[in-house]
């Protein structure tokens, strides 16, 4: 599905089914340098179970052009803006990485339409090291073969795979060379008042799914992010932090879980 936000095109996946605005929809942000095909499996799963799926490449990632936004404040405006094109008014939001700072800024901003917030290998403030976003600015490609050696976990790297005859990691690579990776790497150094959003979230549902082998956001981070946000964190054992591809099934089933249970309530 396309639409027009700002005057550029957006790309947003579905999951594989028509759009649909009357029924209960989860919105799926990408982290920093990558696109909607983080999500392929989990769009596809909510897609054919009730739900409309919305997972959108960000301004000037892969399928959508515009310029990359600059700052985690401007993506969550932006996020309003595409929700309101869209014809959204609430929506489960799931963030991975810079995607959950996102959310979680959108969130603070507009708590009337989040029916839940989810954070995936994350944390409430990411810094980057000032020599990887020099390496971006230089290379996009560079900075990608740096941050695909330290994000995924060692599944991956000894070469194994959920999607049979496919590597998680050169796919990451290949993704993330081709993106505004600096500028995504600057928005997230520049972002410091994640624990202020936190703490204006009220009641909104919440869940935390992290990884053990995290080493870009490591779990220390992780975990007193559940703790501010005053949930149990989901751990998923022997992965780093590219949950959504490199451990697609143990996302999905965490994230189905917490959001149909929301769902339940929400309907009742």
């Amino acid at each position: 599905m396309k639409l027009r936000v700002n005057n550029a095109e957006v790309f947003i996946a579905t999951g594989g089914k028509t759009f649909n605005p009357e029924l209960p929809t989860v919105v799926f942000l990408h982290g920093s340098g990558l696109d909607h095909r983080s999500w392929a499996l989990q769009t596809r799963w909510f897609a054919y179970h009730g739900y409309s799926v919305l997972a959108p490449d960000l301004p000037g990632h892969s399928l959508s052009s515009g310029a990359a936004c600059e700052s985690i404040e401007q993506s969550a405006e932006w996020l309003e803006q595409l929700l309101d094109e869209a014809g959204v008014k609430s929506a489960h939001i799931v963030g991975h990485s810079q995607g959950f700072l996102t959310a979680l800024e959108f969130s603070k901003n507009n708590p009337g339409r989040v029916l839940s917030l989810t954070a995936i290998g994350t944390a409430a403030a990411i810094p980057v090291n000032q020599a990887l976003i020099d390496t971006a600015k230089d290379s996009s490609a560079k900075a990608a073969h740096m941050m695909v050696n330290w994000g995924f976990g060692p599944s991956a790297h000894n070469g194994r795979s959920a999607v049979p005859g496919m590597q998680p990691i050169a796919i990451g690579r290949a993704i993330m060379s081709r993106n505004p990776l600096a500028a995504d790497l600057q928005a997230c150094a520049d972002y410091k008042t994640g624990n202020d959003a936190i703490s204006a979230l009220g009641n909104i549902p919440a869940c935390c799914i992290l990884a053990d082998k995290d080493k870009m956001t490591p779990i220390k981070a992780g975990l007193k992010l559940a703790e501010n946000m005053g949930v149990n964190p989901m751990i998923i054992k022997g992965y780093g932090h590219m949950l959504p591809i490199e451990a697609p099934r143990k996302t999905l089933n965490a994230l189905r879980n917490f959001i149909s249970s929301v769902q339940i309530q929400v309907a009742a």
